[in-house]
């Protein structure tokens, strides 16, 4: 007798971004003709640059010759782009072996896959608010119990607040998979190099595994704040990183990104080497390899003219997310990150509720941002505007912010 996974049945309400979804639309059929304007989903706008615009283009002509032609990939990505994506670590001082590089077609489910190399019983620890995946994903897997008042029985949550700086306390209990994400989704806040250390240190005397989620390390403007965790002394016995090309080169429906497991990672019944060689066995067994074409357009991005470009295009939605931290500001309203993030951070005035602020800034501006509270517990009281978006509707949604909300 077939039976479904039933911890699916645990997972809280509708996912976070189709919820925002089905109140936009119902808003729309109620409101016909109404201009929303969207600083929610932190989706990409800007058209892809043009040297990256070349490198998918060569990449599919490749595929119409004999002499090019290209079938089957490695599962972990073709060696040149890993080759390259050493070499951009290797800028900051940190040395990878291209092999320690795997190549997929997203951080988003990389995030979420990289738990099936690990016991089901781990104890998991997740920042809070944190991006919805790294949650429901372990609810899936059966690491949790029910959904409560302050999150899910079984995950420990590391409370981000404005009294610690958005970024958490070390956790205090033992736990075994950590997840971090800096830059953060949703607060913006960057994690030091100091704060970085504490849980390094944490990790590796405990056996515990970071997942280190760096996807919008590219708008990190700081040259004091680390672009990766293994800028941190003792992060390669300890930590994987993920990152992506969605946010840097508007690959957000190409779909490329990449994952490191060092080869000398251990955890609490493995030695040096078996967390890589089980990665390496899942990556072939499960994945057939990001779509080659994708890959030249990677390997574009990371050119000299493609990283000139896709700078530029980064330091744009930084611009974005000035105007509306500033236009923010001009109302009174708290903000956080912003500065080396795309994502702008806002306390709600007068202790309205994440979702009735939805509602209100979606009824009397037109705009559509994310509740806090469906990042998790900690993210109650709290808003995120997104600052991917065309630089003309930015500006339309904080002039009617600033016109319109009522506080």
């Amino acid at each position: 007798m077939a039976r479904i996974n039933t911890n699916y049945n645990k997972l809280a309400a509708g996912y976070l971004f189709p919820e925002i979804a089905r109140r936009t639309n119902a808003f729309m059929e109620q409101n016909p003709g109404a201009q929303v304007l969207r600083l929610g989903i932190g989706d990409t706008t800007e058209p892809i640059v043009p040297a990256v615009l070349k490198g998918l283009s060569d990449g599919v002509l490749a595929l119409g010759k004999e002499e090019s032609y290209s079938g089957y990939g490695p599962s972990e990505g073709v060696l040149p782009l890993r080759q390259a994506l050493a070499d951009l670590y290797a800028e900051r001082g940190v040395s990878l072996d291209p092999s320690e590089i795997f190549v997929s077609d997203g951080a988003k489910s990389d995030s979420a896959n990289i738990q099936g190399i690990f016991s089901q019983d781990c104890v998991v620890a997740v920042q809070d608010p944190a991006y919805p995946v790294y949650v429901d994903s372990n609810v899936i897997f059966g690491r949790t119990g029910d959904a409560g008042e302050s999150g899910y029985d079984g995950l420990v949550y590391m409370p981000c607040t404005e009294q610690n700086g958005f970024f958490p306390e070390l956790p205090d209990r033992k736990v075994d998979l950590i997840y971090i994400c800096s830059p953060n989704n949703p607060t913006g806040a960057v994690a030091t190099k100091e704060q970085l250390k504490k849980f390094v240190d944490y990790a590796n005397e405990h056996k515990a595994v970071i997942f280190f989620d760096s996807a919008y390390a590219a708008f990190i403007t700081d040259p004091d704040l680390p672009r990766s965790v293994y800028e941190i002394e003792g992060a390669d016995t300890c930590a994987i990183e993920m990152n992506s090309f969605s946010k840097t080169a508007g690959f957000t429906g190409v779909r490329l990104a990449w994952t490191i497991v060092p080869k000398s990672l251990r955890t609490e019944d493995s030695e040096a080497g078996k967390v890589h060689a089980l990665w390496t066995r899942r990556q072939n067994t499960f994945f057939n390899g990001a779509s080659n074409v994708v890959q030249m357009g990677g390997l574009a991005a990371l050119s000299e003219q493609g990283r000139e470009q896709t700078d530029a295009q980064v330091a744009f939605y930084l611009e974005n997310a000035s105007i509306i931290n500033e236009g923010l500001i001009s109302l009174g309203i708290t903000t956080y990150g912003g500065g080396n993030a795309p994502y702008v951070w806002l306390k709600t005035p007068d202790g309205v509720s994440s979702w009735d602020f939805f509602d209100k800034l979606l009824g009397e501006c037109h705009v559509v941002g994310t509740p806090g509270s469906g990042f998790g517990p900690a993210g109650e009281g709290f808003f995120r505007l997104s600052a991917f978006g065309h630089r003309e509707n930015v500006e339309k949604a904080v002039q009617s912010l600033k016109d319109n909300l009522k506080i």
